[in-house]
């Protein structure tokens, strides 16, 4: 398995609009952050995970154009589905499916009516919502994938455990239940928002405290602000096998 991470930003990315904190005028590259994504390749198939604002821009600077065998949305905000029209050119490989579950299926029917109407013209994205599950496993191609029950505030949305990786973001709490099925993690990549408490977000001391208690071998932290800090300063501070994301990483777990 291989997962690039496209994106490693919050809902507004790094640098922010208008701002001029150290980490928005930093001269790193670490510290430029698109909106969260990831893509996850296996040997024979290519999954999406969440399709942002920046999809388009985070898939010029991608070196592999291909076939996508699905789309796992987390849940509706913008900052996750924003680019979903922008999947149009992969849809020469044939259609593309979405999946999630049905109170963001919804949501997405209501805001694309376009994309999902029984008579479609001739341009917009070939795409489809498959409807899944936290109660059971799915499988895109060759690889297993169960829905997790995540927490965003009081809002339920989905996290993915992916083979032998998860991936969870926006979170700010998990069922006690979920835990036990991340027993033995080769990788976890989870949000870690910023220092100070926020309402519907982990941050970086929650983050930390709860990958040790998944116990993953690697983790790795994404969805951040820049009220988090220089990346290369808040490196240094963080555990064994806990690391910050960047854009355009490649994990090979």
């Amino acid at each position: 398995m291989e997962i690039t991470i496209l994106g490693s930003g919050t809902s507004t990315g790094i640098p922010e609009v208008g701002c001029t904190c150290p980490v928005c005028t930093s001269s790193d590259p670490h510290d430029n952050r698109l909106r969260a994504s990831a893509l996850v390749k296996t040997k024979g198939t290519n999954i999406l995970i969440d399709c942002g604002p920046d999809f388009r821009e985070q898939m010029l600077v991608h070196s592999k154009y291909g076939r996508l065998d699905g789309v796992l949305i987390t849940h509706e905000h913008y900052d996750h589905v924003g680019g979903i029209d922008d999947l149009r050119p992969f849809c020469r490989f044939g259609e593309v499916p979405l999946y999630t579950e049905e109170n963001t299926a919804q949501r997405l029917r209501t805001r694309m009516p376009y994309c999902f109407s029984e008579h479609k013209y001739p341009g917009i994205p070939q795409i489809s919502i498959t409807t899944v599950s936290t109660e059971s496993p799915f499988h895109i191609g060759d690889v297993e994938i169960l829905p997790l029950r995540i927490y965003h505030g009081k809002s339920p949305i989905l996290g993915y455990k992916i083979e032998n990786m998860a991936y969870i973001t926006d979170m700010l709490t998990m069922p006690q239940e979920e835990y036990s099925k991340l027993k033995g993690l080769d990788c976890l990549i989870m949000n870690a928002l910023r220092i100070e408490p926020h309402l519907t977000h982990q941050t970086l001391d929650q983050a930390i405290e709860n990958a040790k208690r998944i116990g993953a071998k690697q983790t790795w932290f994404i969805h951040m602000s820049h009220h988090l800090g220089l990346h290369a300063e808040v490196e240094k501070k963080l555990p064994p096998n806990m690391h910050l994301a960047y854009d355009r990483l490649v994990i090979k777990p």
